[in-house]
Parts: structure tokens; C-alpha cells; sequence
């Protein structure tokens, strides 16, 4: 290490998120985070276009706590998402920075956890609230959450929350601030509904842009492959004892398709779970839990259900149907190559989607190879090389 690789000693930080990073074994500063936590430092508005999976949580939850008076106990930060599982990761993640901070406390408040139980941590005088948009405006009409001393306000992910259609939430949340809060953007993408909000709300932002290349873009080897219909289930468990994958997320367009995946992958002895927006948030908290702890080998989801997921040794991931947006497209093949482990994406097409394939390579400036089958079951590139030896030299 030189002495201008960057250190979270270099940025400043106190003691105690020292401490915790080192216990959460974090030594370097992702480039996300180099960038963002000396500008929020300084009380910058920030609008970051950062991939999925580059440390975003704690690029602007160090900033957060650090900046916490203490002696103040109305809420001093609000982080708004899209969903109840990026809600609760989002959370889990801030209650181990603040490990060594026994004066900072967290409230998560999302769609699906009985009020009562919110309202009881939000008795304790929260400085920091983590919320999903719907929840947070029932808790300031019902005035158990008031953001009028709110320091600073973070919106998350916050292309796929103004597509979701919450801008009206969003605007009404940052109309319940103070108006010289910090206003933080973090987004995939910056589009135009971003920019609307940014314009209207944010005050000289400075703009952060960390692309998806060198280091910090993920190590994805992305195949296509010709199948459809049933012969997917099978492909995937070709695949997978192919290229021996004990950890694997399947991406599905519907919830009715995740279920009948899940059934049949069941009932041919697989170790699986799924997740979809019809399944209470206690069962889809359990099933999350037990996919991080390596108690099932394959999770089958829904885009939106799967959001917040954020397990550093997914292997492959296998896109069932192919997603109807390219924006979901990095979405889900950003759950595997984390941590700077080695990950794999699987495309399953049919003929007429070969152009939805040059569509997408177009859109994310990647390599997506077909491969296929053999009559021996051992997947190939169209050489005839065995997949596995392709894999072997990448490596």
C-alpha cells in the first residue's frame, strides 16, 4: 500500500467509526465513498451516480453520524428508499457503524411491520429515521415523526423511487425540511425525475460520478443462452452442477413465475426460496436471513423483491426471463461479483430476443457471450470449449 492509496484513516474520521469499519472488516474506502464523505463533511449537497453494490451506505452514513449532535434529540436525518428490504439493509448496516456510538439511535420504518412496533422506536427519540416513502408520510400525518430539525436528508436509489411513482412522497418529505437542509442523492442513474428533484430541492450541488470500470466495476463473465420453457429449470441445474454453484439467485418478470420456479425446483429436491411482493415482510425477512446464512443454495425473485439484497458471495445469477428494462438488467446481475470476488450472469433467450441482448450489451458497455449445451450436458462457447476451462482462465 502507497502512501496515496486512500485510508478511512485519511478522511478524518472519529475513533469510534474507525473502530467499527475495522470490525466490519472495511480497511480501504471504496471510490464512492473517498469521493462523498469529505464533501457531506463539509455540508455539501451531493447528487452521486454510483453502480449498484460500491458502498453507498456508508458513503453517506459516516458522514451522517459523524455530523449528530448528541445533545439534539429530534430526528437529524432522514434516508428515504424504495423498499422494506433495502429499509432494513440499509439499517443493519448504520446499527454496525454505530457500534461505538452509544449516544446514536436508529428507527427503520417501512410498509408491512405493525405501527405499534415503530412507534415504540420512535419513542426513544431517534436521531436517525431509515424509511420507505408511503410509511414515512403516514407517521408525519399521524405526527409521530416531525422533520422540521432535519440536518440532512438522503434519497437512495432514488431513480427506482421516482420510477415506483413516489415523487409526490419525495416531494412532500423534503417540503416537511428545513430549507437549507443537506439534500444527498444516490442513483444508479441520473434522469430526468432525478434532476427535477435535484433542481428543485438542492442547493450548488456538487455532482459525483463513480463509473462501473477498473476496480470498482464488478468481475461479471456474462453468457446467453438459447432455452425457454421448462428447459430452463433444467439448465439452470445443469449449470449449476457444471460449474459446481452452491449460491445462485434467480430472476423472474412475474410473482406467479417465481412461484411455480420455486415449486417445481422444490419438488426436484433442490434447496430453494423465493421471494415476491405477495409474501408477508415477516416470511421475506426470514427467507433473506436464511439466504445470507447459506441455508438454501437457490433464492428465485422478483426484481422489486429482491432490492436490498446484499450478500457478498452470490456465485451466479441466472435471469430467467429476460428483465424489461436494462436498468433491471444491472440491477440483478450487480447481486454477484461483490466484494471483488469473481461473479457469473446467465441470460436465458429465446430467437427472438437475440436483439433485446445487443440492446442491452449496448447499455452497459459489457461482453454477453452465448454459450450452449452439449449432448453430454456440458455447457460450451460455440468453439466447443468447455465453459468451466473459459471460466478457469479468467480467474
Amino acid at each position: 500500500m502507497t502512501d496515496s492509496t486512500p485510508t478511512f484513516g485519511k478522511l478524518t474520521l472519529s475513533p469510534e467509526i474507525l473502530k467499527a469499519l475495522s470490525g466490519m472488516g472495511f480497511s480501504t474506502p471504496t471510490p464512492v465513498q473517498t469521493k462523498t464523505i469529505p464533501l457531506m463533511l463539509e455540508g455539501h449537497d451531493v447528487i452521486a451516480k454510483a453502480p449498484t453494490g460500491t458502498g453507498k451506505t456508508c458513503a453517506f452514513g459516516i458522514p451522517i453520524i459523524e455530523c449528530l449532535d448528541p445533545g439534539v434529540t429530534d430526528i437529524q436525518a432522514v434516508i428515504v428508499c424504495p423498499t422494506r428490504e433495502l429499509c432494513i439493509q440499509i439499517s443493519e448496516e448504520l446499527r454496525a457503524l454505530i457500534k461505538f456510538r452509544q449516544d446514536v439511535r436508529i428507527a427503520s420504518v417501512y410498509g408491512g411491520q405493525p405501527f405499534n412496533r415503530q412507534l415504540t422506536a420512535l419513542k426513544k427519540k431517534p436521531q436517525i429515521v431509515v424509511a420507505t416513502p408511503g410509511r414515512l408520510i403516514d407517521h408525519m400525518n399521524r405526527g409521530s415523526i416531525w422533520l422540521g430539525n432535519v440536518y440532512t436528508a438522503v434519497l437512495d436509489e432514488a431513480d427506482e423511487m421516482l420510477k415506483m411513482g413516489f415523487i409526490r412522497d419525495v416531494r412532500k418529505i423534503l417540503n416537511a425540511t428545513p430549507a437549507d437542509t443537506q439534500v444527498v442523492m444516490f442513483s444508479a442513474t441520473i434522469s430526468r425525475e432525478v434532476m427535477d428533484v435535484a433542481w428543485e430541492y438542492q442547493h450548488d450541488a456538487i455532482e459525483v460520478t463513480v463509473e462501473s470500470e477498473g476496480e470498482n466495476r464488478p468481475k461479471i463473465a456474462q453468457f446467453s443462452l438459447l432455452s425457454s420453457g421448462e428447459r430452463r429449470r433444467q439448465d439452470i441445474l445443469t449449470l449449476m452442477k457444471a460449474l459446481d454453484l452452491h449460491r445462485v439467485m434467480v430472476f423472474c418478470n412475474m410473482k406467479v413465475t417465481v412461484r411455480r420456479l420455486s415449486d417445481k425446483l422444490r419438488r426436484a429436491g433442490c434447496s430453494v426460496d423465493c421471494l415476491h411482493g405477495d409474501i408477508p415482510q415477516h416470511q421475506r425477512n426470514k427467507v433473506m436471513n436464511g439466504f445470507r446464512d447459506g441455508n438454501f443454495e437457490i433464492l428465485v425473485a422478483t426484481d422489486v423483491a429482491a432490492r436490498g439484497i446484499d450478500v457478498d458471495d452470490v456465485e451466479a445469477v441466472f435471469n430467467y426471463d429476460i428483465p424489461d428494462e436494462n436498468e433491471y438488467y444491472l440491477h440483478r446481475i450487480g447481486r454477484t461479483g461483490r466484494a471483488k470476488r469473481h461473479g457469473l450472469a446467465f441470460t436465458f433467450i429465446s430467437p427472438n430476443d437475440r436483439f433485446r441482448i445487443r440492446d442491452i450489451k449496448k447499455y452497459t458497455h459489457s461482453e454477453i457471450t452465448e454459450i450452449g449445451i452439449n449432448q453430454d450436458g456440458i455447457p460450451v462457447l460455440h468453439s466447443g470449449v468447455p465453459l468451466v476451462n473459459t471460466l478457469q482462465d479468467m480467474q
